[in-house]
Parts: structure tokens; sequence; C-alpha cells
């Protein structure tokens, strides 16, 4: 049987000695959530099947159940080798909580559904013999959790689609050495010509990192190092930027003892200033789209890596430079041919689904999120974050501010080389970008706000059309900032005529449909006032249809005119 998925899910971190188990597994439901009670991890085989990394209500999964999925089990036994190494078992990606057990005993429990878990279960396994891997994932759904875009009703319905339970991306087991490097992040810098590696080691050993560009070495750095976090600094002979769309790339080799990862890296800057998005020094004008990083065979899971590639072409296509990856943590693979693309994204988590208004669902949530900004950190195309998206007020209760300021403050204390999307739309509390959301359709009206005279008028203008995000934050409070557009368009249009859902009303031709695109479009680039702007969205999803491509992505218009707008200079 061909595995699914066959690729290394993490470039970035890559070790020869890897084995993907992706695959068949044995399955089963468990509707009552009582199978921890009926001790279901000391069973040797459950009554089902399925195709890892393919959630269960996924076509690709052969289950294709789209109901509530409260609890289900996954069982896989696997021969592991006898060496003196350590056994480390990876996840990508599990929804919602996972307890996972090996042999029968308990070795992990993890919350959250967006990032993912190693663990070592060298204490748990009998090497040279068959050992058995079972999960346990729990995905019911009460009120004030994380679940982005996934429905809260049997069916999908306006922007929301439908779930994903369980394990949804790749499943694998490395074998290491007893010292061996844990984890890395990279600083480059492009004054100092150089990058600083922040490494964190098990066990006591020899350090070395090469760097490589085209094949060709530009510098090595050898320390000797304790267990720990430790930095190093990697002088570079050659400086090669990362720039859009010339993703330029150093490859990276690093040893510590007999401990060999490859990796890579990116050199560039990132900034707003008060009127710009700044890429190595330099303006760029953001001309992104909104990518929700769903599939119709996979929901959550790209059937193959080519899906992966084939969506950041299609948006090139468009004539976008980059996208918002929307309410969903992307997986490493599809990040690397962003950085391979020199294509920009913002990163962002599912956070939709979370009552920001109770401080009791700050914790979970923060926890998960501080474990992307370090999952993520390395790579170059993305250019900020954005932890929450539209916190609308949670059952007539307002946000409590702190909530927001908490994620804010702990993401730049994390990461101090990108800024920070407090929040994207509404309602904003501290920020590195003004960040605003506009679905207005009308070309009279539109053109008013963003070719106002003067920012006060703008600020005026725009309050007036959005009352209700004017309630609780002030657009003349933000003058001074760099303002993005990361939301706007998203003009219906339906080419099964099934009725689906969309902002506004939709066009009756496609010439309308195009005439629109045009005017809201090149309204933004002209504007003084916007430094970038994100079109919703790239391709339709399920019953919303206000894609520039179908969800089986196929081109809905002409995509050279489409790409012409998009690509419209200042004064067209």
């Amino acid at each position: 049987m061909n595995i699914p998925r066959p690729e290394h899910p993490n470039p970035q971190f890559e070790r020869e000695n890897w084995v993907n188990l992706n695959g068949e597994w044995e399955f089963e439901f468990d509707y009552g959530v009582s199978g921890r009670d009926r001790r279901f991890y000391e069973r040797t085989s459950l009554d089902s099947k399925i195709i890892v990394p393919f959630c269960p209500e996924s076509v690709l999964s052969g289950i294709g159940k789209v109901d509530f999925l409260n609890c289900v089990w996954y069982l896989k036994k696997v021969k592991i080798e006898k060496n003196n190494k350590n056994v480390i078992l990876h996840f990508g990606a599990v929804d919602y909580e996972s307890y996972i057990y090996i042999n029968g005993k308990e070795a992990y429990h993890n919350v959250g559904g967006y990032i993912g878990f190693d663990i070592d279960i060298t204490p748990f396994v009998n090497k040279g013999k068959e050992n058995i891997i079972t999960v346990c994932a729990i995905d019911t759904h009460p009120s004030g959790k994380a679940s982005g875009k996934q429905s809260k009703n049997y069916y999908s319905m306006g922007c929301d689609y439908t779930r994903t339970t369980g394990i949804w991306q790749t499943v694998w087991l490395e074998y290491v050495e007893k010292s061996y490097i844990k984890s890395v992040k990279y600083y480059t810098s492009i004054e100092d010509k150089n990058v600083q590696i922040e490494v964190e080691t098990v066990g006591k050993a020899e350090f070395t990192a090469e760097a490589s560009y085209k094949g060709k070495s530009v510098g090595k750095v050898n320390a000797k190092l304790n267990a720990g976090i430790s930095r190093v600094t990697l002088n570079l002979s050659e400086l090669h930027l990362w720039e859009v769309g010339k993703g330029r790339l150093y490859d990276l080799v690093m040893t510590y003892g007999s401990d060999k990862v490859k990796s890579y890296f990116g050199v560039r800057s990132t900034a707003f200033d008060n009127k710009h998005y700044l890429l190595n020094g330099k303006p760029v004008f953001l001309r992104t789209v909104l990518d929700q990083g769903f599939y119709k065979k996979g929901i959550y899971t790209a059937e193959t890596e080519e899906e992966l590639v084939r969506d950041i072409y299609l948006s090139l296509d468009a004539g976008f430079n980059g996208a918002r990856l929307h309410q969903k943590v992307f997986e490493p693979r599809f990040l690397y041919h962003c950085d391979k693309m020199g294509y920009l994204v913002f990163g962002e988590t599912g956070n939709w689904g979370i009552d920001c208004s109770n401080m009791n669902h700050l914790a979970p949530f923060l926890l998960e999120w501080q474990r992307e900004l370090k999952r993520d950190f390395n790579h170059p195309s993305i250019i900020g974050w954005c932890p929450l998206n539209e916190t609308w007020d949670y059952e007539y209760r307002h946000q409590n501010d702190d909530f927001i300021r908490a994620l804010y403050y702990t993401t730049k204390a994390i990461d101090t080389t990108r800024p920070c999307v407090g929040t994207s739309g509404n309602y904003q509390v501290v920020s590195d970008i003004y960040d605003l959301h506009d679905y207005l359709q009308g070309k009279e009206e539109f053109e008013k706000i963003y070719y106002a005279p003067n920012y006060e008028e703008f600020a005026e203008n725009y309050d007036k059309s959005h009352e209700w995000v004017a309630k609780y934050q002030k657009s003349a409070d933000y003058k001074d900032m760099a303002l993005y557009l990361s939301e706007y368009g998203g003009i219906r249009w339906d080419t099964d005529g099934v009725g689906g859902w969309g902002y506004g009303d939709g066009p009756k031709t496609e010439e309308e449909f195009i005439e629109r695109y045009e005017y809201l479009t090149k309204a933004l680039i002209n504007s003084p006032y916007v430094c970038g702007f994100c079109y919703t969205q790239l391709y339709d999803v399920e019953q919303e249809v206000n894609g520039l491509y179908t969800y089986e992505r196929q081109p809905k218009f002409d995509m050279k005119r489409i790409k012409a707008i998009t690509q419209a200079k200042k004064g067209e």
C-alpha cells in the first residue's frame, strides 16, 4: 500500500533516520467518551480502519462521517528497531484533546488541535519487537474552545465549514542519539551579515553548523555545548536577501555529536512604519488573499504535497504576493514552499469559538499559541503574527481587553523580530498595525472612505459606515499606524447556481464582477492611507462562493484580467 503524504513533514528540521507512520490504522468511534473508562488503551485491536493523516470526516480517510464525533480511537502496531538510540514519536496535529498510549501505558496528554507535539517514548517501548501505539482523540464541542471555521451546527453554514476530528497531519518516528538537537531558532542580521543560532540540546557534545548557498559553503561555526539553550553566531561570506518572489534560502547542516539535522533559513527583516510594510527596509505594498486551507476531499489536509504548491501558484496567477493563512495553523510543509517561493504570509490560528470575555479560556489558547510561535519562528515567509480574528461580543458579553493584551505582549516577548496584529478586524486593543475589515460593495461609498482628502475624514467616514466597530474603537486613534485592509470584497459568484453564501448582492454578469473587483481593489491601491489589502478569498469553500476559484481550484474568471487589476500601480 502506498503511504499517503510520504514526504518529510518538516523540511526545516529533518533527520535521515525517520519512519513515516501514515497509512492504514485501526480505528473506532467512542460517542459516549467512555473508552478511557473501558480501558480501550489496553486493547490490541479496534473495530474499523482509517487512512491517516486524513480526519474521519473526510472522504480520503475511507470513512467520511460528518456528524459530531465526540471521541475517536486509533491503533497502530509498529516494530521498533533494536538500537541504543532514543525513540521520538511525532504528531503533526491532533484535534482537539489527545491521550497517547504506548503498549497500554499513557505516555502523553495534549490539549489543542493545531500544533503538533513529540514524545520520547523510549521508556515505554520494547526494542526489536512489535509495539502498539494507541491514540484517544476527544473533540467534544463546549463553548469557549478554539475551533476556527469548523461549524458549530450539524450542517456547514455561512463561513463555517465541515469539522475535523483527530489526527489530521503526518505521524512519524525518529531515532535519535542520546545527545541530540531538540530545537533551533534563527536570528538573521543583514547589517552584521550573520545568523545567530539559538539551539536547544540534550546531553553534552560538540555542535557544528555549516551554511551553504546553492551548494557553495558560505560559513561554518563550532562550539562545545552542554544540555540546555545556547546561542552561537555563524558569519556569512555571501549575503543573499530573501525578497518577494525570490525565496533565496541558505541550506544548513547541524551536528551535535553523532546527531545530524538538515535545515534552512532566509535572511531578511520585516517591519511596519506609520505608512508602509517594510521588507529589508524597503516599502512593499501587500497584495494578499485570504486562504482558508480547506480541501474538498481532505478538509483540513491536502491529499498531496502538490496541492499545497498549487494553491500558492493559483494566488500568484491572480496577481497576489502573499496571503492571510486564515483561522487555521497551516502545516510546516506548506510554509516551506512559501519560503522557497518568496510568498508573504501572516501566521494565524483558529481562534473563533474562544470566549474572549472569559479569562479562564485564555490559558489553553495561550499555551498553544506559544507553541505555534516556537514551531514557525524560522520561516522567512511569515511577516507578522495574528493571534485573533474578529473578537465579536460573546453571548452579549464584550471582550476582556486584557485577554487581547496578554496575547499581544506574549507574542512580542517570544518574537522580537516580527510585528503583531493584536486583533484582525474588530476589536483592537493593542497592535503594531491598524487592521480593518470592510465588506462594503458600493463604488461611491467605498471610494468616499478610501479617497478621503485627509486621515481625519477617512476615519470619520469609515466609522459612520461601520458603527458596530466604532462603538468600541475609533479609527482616529490609529492615525500614526500603517493601515492594512485585511479583508474586503468577498464578492459572491455562484458558478453552480445553488444559491451559495457570500457578501453583499452578487453581480449579475461576469463583467459586472470584474468591474466591482476593479473599483474596490484600485481604491485600496490608490488610497493614501492603505499599505496593503487582503481579498476574500482565493477559492470557494463548501457553501461559501466568494472565491476567485472554485472549491476544485478551477478559475471562475479570466485570471489574466484579475491579475492585471491586482497588480495595478498607483494612479492606474
